[in-house]
């Protein structure tokens, strides 16, 4: 094919979110899953929509699509009048009556409605600005709180929301521009055709990318059930493979936790089924977190291909050359398979992915673009017309373009445009690549356990704060596994025991820990994983111990990013 003589670029966008649901109340704690889906997963496949010559693969985690799903429920039934919206700020927005001034619940209502980044999103509109700064004077000043309108809290819920939606609905939905030209007094009716919007939104993204999908335009692949990091749950000494002298938690492992893994993977492809009608060819293992013993587990579930950062590789060459000093494999643009596992692997080239995610946000689309794709062109003319040679770009498809004017909207269609039609480079996926024979895996004795950031499992293990949120996991499975080991619970307490504890065993949990990430992240999500735990614990019909109930982080950093993206070199350092 005359294709062929162009050097294949993947584009390959990570959608995940963990879960922010209590599993007892049906309540959402925070609202990131919706909040995404109306800015970051609608625009995403809207861009694509948009250049029907660009592909891209998109991976979702499972328990980011059941969440979604959730969202969608549960308006329905509040539209019929059989329950409650679980989220606090959706629900507000459709209330006849919000909470009065200076109450908790209207405090809580407002300092929600302010977290959204400052310059992008508050200060883009001249309306929200006004509300925010109000609510800045009120909150310094709360006995003039009684003196506020309902309708400050109408219009900054409106605004907030208004806020986070994504710019390819902005310029085409006529109820949004409508409500933005109003800018202020929003009625109630106002207020739930907006909620009407991000309903269809929610219930769009599933059918939208199936569709992009069908075309050959997406590819899909998926992460485990709950974005668990399979290596550390198989062997928590894999993260020795990288960093000999890691500390790592008292317990010596986490107790059967290669078929806790097993049930990751086997939960993702059904819940992916059930989503999307297909089987999924590759698997985005949570965080590129591989190890030889998760490379055996990817080829027993059947996947085609998984991917890590291009540090996992470097690590894994080095540990070849010392077996043999005349290996002459160096590339990162090209896939590897390890050992007996049949499985090929490719690796994120760090520098272009890290361009996207910290560098380009403040230059010009066209600026932005023209530098990344002169990068790629070297790539392709350093390497030159080698079958195996692809260049990935892997990175999260939702954080990033916060940071961007208008949600990335130019750099996108740029992106995109510039790529579907350049001469020397073309847009790919990874199982098409494989369909037609276009990459050949170069073979290497074993990979070197690790993942996207850094090459190693830092992130996630061996920090003090880490390494207790491991051991209280490590102590409720134990619970767990003699409890159900007993028979006194029915199957369906053991399946939602289960589903709950594959959620304690998510990465996010990990990842925020630690005084590298801000306070106040760091106090949402410790306390979200501990009232996880706690449900876990109601579950198997157990008392929670007392350290579940103890802080186990404080954070106090402030990382590039809010800490939601992390570059996959330490800094300085170039592998």
């Amino acid at each position: 094919m005359a294709s062929d003589a162009r050097t294949p670029v993947v584009l390959c966008w990570h959608m995940h979110q963990p879960s922010y649901q209590d599993a007892r109340t049906g309540e959402f704690l925070f609202p990131w899953v919706y909040l995404h889906t109306i800015k970051d997963y609608s625009d995403m496949a809207a861009h694509l929509e948009q250049e029907p010559r660009a592909k891209a693969v998109v991976n979702f985690a499972p328990i980011l699509l059941e969440q979604i799903e959730s969202y969608l429920v549960q308006i329905e039934r509040w539209r019929h009048g059989a329950g409650a919206i679980g989220d606090p700020l959706l629900a507000g927005l459709a209330a006849e009556q919000l909470p009065e001034a200076g109450t908790p619940a209207y405090t809580v209502l407002v300092e929600k409605c302010l977290r959204a980044n400052p310059e992008r999103i508050i200060r883009r509109y001249p309306a929200y600005s006004r509300l925010a700064d109000l609510a800045d004077f009120y909150h310094q000043k709360p006995e003039l709180q009684r003196y506020v309108a309902d309708r400050f809290l109408a219009d900054l819920l409106v605004w907030y929301h208004l806020g986070w939606m994504g710019e390819t609905i902005r310029k085409e939905n006529h109820c949004i521009q409508s409500l933005q030209e109003k800018a202020q007094h929003f009625s109630l009716d106002d207020r739930r055709a907006l909620l009407d919007v991000i309903f269809e939104i929610l219930s769009g993204i599933a059918p939208r990318y199936r569709r992009l999908a069908e075309k050959g335009q997406v590819e899909l692949s998926v992460s485990p059930y709950a974005h668990a990091m399979l290596p550390l749950l198989i062997e928590l000494e894999s993260a020795r493979e990288a960093m000999p002298d890691i500390a790592l938690p008292s317990h010596p492992g986490y107790p059967e936790g290669a078929e806790r893994a097993d049930w990751q993977m086997h939960e993702a492809r059904v819940v992916f089924q059930r989503f999307f009608g297909m089987e999924a060819a590759g698997c985005w293992a949570s965080e590129g977190g591989l190890s030889q013993r998760t490379l055996q587990l990817l080829d027993e579930h059947g996947f085609r291909w998984t991917a890590s950062g291009d540090s996992v590789i470097h690590n894994s060459l080095n540990y070849a050359r010392q077996q043999n000093p005349k290996l002459s494999a160096h590339d990162i643009h090209q896939p590897y398979r390890f050992g007996e596992s049949r499985i090929p692997i490719f690796f994120r080239d760090d520098g272009l992915s890290d361009l996207i995610g910290f560098t380009y946000a403040d230059w010009h689309a066209e600026d932005a673009v023209g530098d990344l794709v002169h990068h790629m062109e070297n790539i392709a003319d350093s390497t030159g017309a080698e079958p195996r040679r692809v260049i990935s770009v892997i990175m999260d498809g939702e954080n990033a373009w916060e940071y961007y004017p208008q949600n990335g909207f130019h750099f996108l269609n740029e992106l995109y445009r510039v790529l579907a039609s350049h001469p020397r480079l073309e847009l790919s996926t990874y199982r098409q690549l494989l369909d037609e024979g276009r990459v050949e895996p170069l073979q290497l004795p074993k990979l070197v356990a690790g993942s996207w950031i850094y090459g190693t499992f830092s992130t996630w293990v061996g920090d003090p704060d880490k390494n207790r949120a491991w051991d209280l996991l490590c102590e409720a499975k134990e619970h767990y596994d003699r409890l159900t080991a007993n028979g006194d619970l029915s199957a369906a307490q053991k399946a939602a025991a289960s589903r709950q504890l594959a959620i304690c065993e998510g990465s996010d949990w990990f990842w925020w820990f630690g005084d590298y990430n801000p306070a106040q992240i760091v106090s949402d999500f410790e306390r979200l994983y501990r009232r996880h735990l706690v449900t876990l614990y109601d579950l198997i019909g157990c008392p929670a111990p007392a350290s579940v109930f103890q802080q186990l982080s404080q954070g106090s950093g402030e990382p590039a990013r809010g800490g939601t993206m992390r570059p996959g070199h330490e800094p300085g350092d170039a592998p």
